[in-house]
């Protein structure tokens, strides 16, 4: 397939259950499972949420709780985590946790796995305890996890019940060309975190798709990229609201993160020069405008990186406002899938 071939693309949602300025984490995950009801209806294949610790406004540090309650507020869209950060944890209470998910939710739960620590190295320390020195191996621990998960482990001494025997799709998250080797190793589906970390994007998906080896879990490589995404009625109102994800970002590189803020007028009032060029290269894959902008960046993104899947996170204050982006942004999305190559 050339790169001026078009085919079916999924999509999907990241979820950080950002806190908007003046709200609580309880009216967050209120209006996280409003989204997701939505994404429902829109024909989004899954909705994920990503495991963070020590930041004001994240609030989905205990990831398979919030999985539980999204997954139980909906009826059909796959849920799952964009990751469980694996070295914090012991690969049984994960398999045990999820195992508990997907009998209570067949077929429905994803286990996205990522091995960095999803916070700051001094939190990560209070995650560990003793183990934060430990030489964590992230391939072993996946093997950890497979093992629990199958039907042949019934004869081991340490079993994962419920989770033992269940289908729950494993996948490798990445932000470098590390869990792409990984992925490709394992046979395993691959998802890039392009949304903030897009240097090494193009370089770990041709990795990938280049070492990839066939699994029992997969056949083919599979490749998901996670995108930020800001559509309304017309482009000036998209970049009005972008500047909420731009404030976010801004958090991030100074270090001064806030609950995520309203738009402004002019960011030029908020940041310097320096900061706004950290800031645009950290969101290179950021998709504003209205709905033929959007069309247009996003059908040259899937030509140029054919992925399987395209999973849109917002970072958009007003409640509504974010529920009208994902609405265009997977009417978009289907109008290109249905386009005849």
């Amino acid at each position: 397939m050339n790169t001026k071939e078009l085919k079916p693309v999924a999509y999907s949602v990241l979820d950080l259950a950002t806190v908007i300025e003046g709200k609580t984490p309880a009216d967050t995950f209120k209006t996280s499972l409003e989204l997701a009801r939505e994404a429902e209806k829109l024909g989004f294949t899954r909705y994920w949420l990503a495991e963070h610790h020590n930041m004001i406004s994240v609030a989905s540090s205990a990831t398979s709780v919030l999985i539980g309650y999204i997954a139980g507020g909906t009826s059909t869209i796959r849920v799952g985590s964009g990751g469980i950060m694996l070295p914090n944890h012991a690969p049984l209470v994960v398999a045990e946790q999820f195992g508990t998910l997907a009998s209570l939710y067949p077929d429905r739960i994803d286990l996205g796995l990522g091995r960095a620590p999803g916070t700051d190295q001094v939190t990560a320390r209070a995650i560990r305890g003793e183990n934060f020195n430990a030489v964590h191996n992230f391939p072993s621990d996946i093997q950890a996890l497979q093992k629990f998960f199958s039907a042949d482990n019934y004869n081991s001494k340490i079993r994962a019940i419920p989770g033992e025997g269940l289908d729950i799709p494993i996948w490798i998250l990445g932000s470098s060309t590390d869990s792409a080797r990984v992925a490709a190793a394992m046979g395993l589906p691959y998802a890039f975190a392009s949304h903030f970390a897009p240097a090494y994007f193009l370089e770990a998906i041709e990795l990938y798709r280049k070492n990839f080896r066939p699994s029992k879990y997969l056949d083919k490589p599979y490749v998901m990229a996670c995108v930020n995404v800001v559509a309304a009625d017309t482009d000036a109102e998209a970049e009005w609201l972008s500047t909420s994800i731009l404030q976010f970002f801004l958090g991030v590189v100074s270090g001064q993160r806030k609950l995520l803020q309203p738009p402004v007028e002019n960011m030029d009032e908020i940041w310097g020069i320096q900061e706004e060029h950290a800031v645009g290269q950290m969101l290179a894959y950021s998709f504003i405008g209205g709905a033929q902008k959007l069309k247009q960046r996003i059908k040259v993104f899937l030509q140029q990186t054919q992925v399987d899947e395209i999973m849109a996170t917002s970072h958009i204050f007003d409640h509504n406002a974010r529920i009208k982006s994902y609405q265009l942004f997977s009417q978009v999305v289907q109008e290109i899938s249905s386009v005849e190559v």
